[in-house]
């Protein structure tokens, strides 16, 4: 076994979910991901922790969702696993990324309203999103395989405690903040985030991580956004997406490709046209886009907008966050814009004021 799949099981257990003695722990992966699977097994036995793993499979996901007549129930069974466990780590590791292509987006958007009670209650545990190389992500990457895999471990493993620490500066200018304004090319758009709180990623939740990020009050979003980065949802790539912001509201859309798939997605419910997340990525490891948002939202000299649910975390006493059962992060590039916290310029031309 390639020694950084263990390094990476030893991050995961140890920084990101912190599991402990007795702790029953949910793994979902596909076949794939079978060396990580093998070196996390390990390290949950040596911590006496109880482990079980659900397949994960789009292919298998397809199958179903296509013989479906659409009218779905909540799986209790799933949602008392997650009711009952401690720690949740979810693997990608998926073998084609075009496997949902031609599932309806309806039926992917009904999917996912009625499961969200399932999202939000693995979102409310010790939980950790992460990846594992594979020739379907390694080739969306323009990438071999063996390539691909020093990419990610090169964007994983690393001093997380460190990261955290270098962060920080940013985290509390953001949190301290009421406005932040975004203008980039096409991109000019600003929202209140008084009385949201920022919070500091650094690997907790996604691995691999670098980002500080936090809650747009729903209404306050004015303006007119181009995500200059392609992003791929539900096995369907959407390019060039342009959003007009007014009252908070997505009020006027389009892409240049898939834009029927950004019609579904923003029909999902009322909260899919509003944001629920301001990002900014601060992980300079990353130094390419591989349409693998996991990595891409990280990247330094890039702001991520997310359409949809608001993490509780972000929200602050006597603030609303935006609710929905679809939450969708959209990329654009900052490297010759500006980021501004009250109207004082924080970032410009990818570099923060203070480095």
């Amino acid at each position: 076994m390639d020694p950084r799949v263990e390094e990476h099981a030893r991050i995961l257990v140890d920084w990101s979910t912190d599991i402990q003695r007795d702790d029953d722990v949910v793994l979902s992966a596909g076949p794939d991901a079978h060396e990580l699977l093998v070196a996390l097994e390990r390290e949950l036995g040596t911590r006496g922790a109880n482990p079980i793993t659900l397949y994960s499979s789009d292919e298998a996901s397809r199958a179903y969702l296509k013989a479906h007549d659409g009218d779905f129930s909540l799986p209790e069974h799933t949602l008392a696993l997650y009711e009952a466990c401690d720690a949740a780590l979810h693997i990608r590791s998926d073998a084609n990324l075009a496997a949902l292509n031609d599932v309806p987006g309806k039926t992917l958007a009904a999917r996912s309203r009625v499961t969200k009670p399932i999202i939000e209650e693995r979102l409310s545990k010790r939980w950790c999103l992460t990846q594992h190389p594979t020739n379907a992500h390694a080739q969306n990457a323009d990438l071999s395989l063996a390539a691909y895999r020093d990419f990610v471990y090169g964007a994983i493993l690393r001093d997380w405690a460190a990261v955290e620490e270098r962060q920080e500066e940013l985290r509390k200018r953001l949190d301290a903040a009421d406005e932040v304004r975004v203008v980039a090319g096409e991109t000019d758009v600003q929202m209140s985030v008084d009385g949201m709180h920022a919070i500091n990623s650094s690997g907790r939740h996604n691995m691999p991580s670098g980002e500080v990020f936090t809650a747009p009050i729903p209404d306050s979003v004015e303006g007119t956004v181009h995500f200059d980065k392609p992003l791929i949802h539900q096995g369907r790539q959407m390019e060039g997406v342009r959003l007009r912001f007014a009252d908070g509201v997505v009020v006027d859309s389009a892409a240049e490709r898939n834009e029927e798939a950004l019609d579904d997605l923003l029909d999902t419910d009322e909260g899919a046209r509003r944001l629920g997340e301001l990002g900014i990525g601060t992980n300079r490891e990353i130094d390419r886009f591989t349409k693998n948002m996991l990595f891409d939202e990280k990247m330094g000299e890039t702001v991520h907008l997310a359409l949809g649910r608001a993490y509780d975390a972000n929200v602050g006493e006597g603030r609303t966050g935006n609710d929905s059962a679809v939450h969708v992060d959209m990329i654009l590039d900052t490297s010759e814009g500006r980021i501004e916290f009250d109207g004082e310029v924080v970032q410009e031309g990818g570099r923060f004021v203070w480095e």
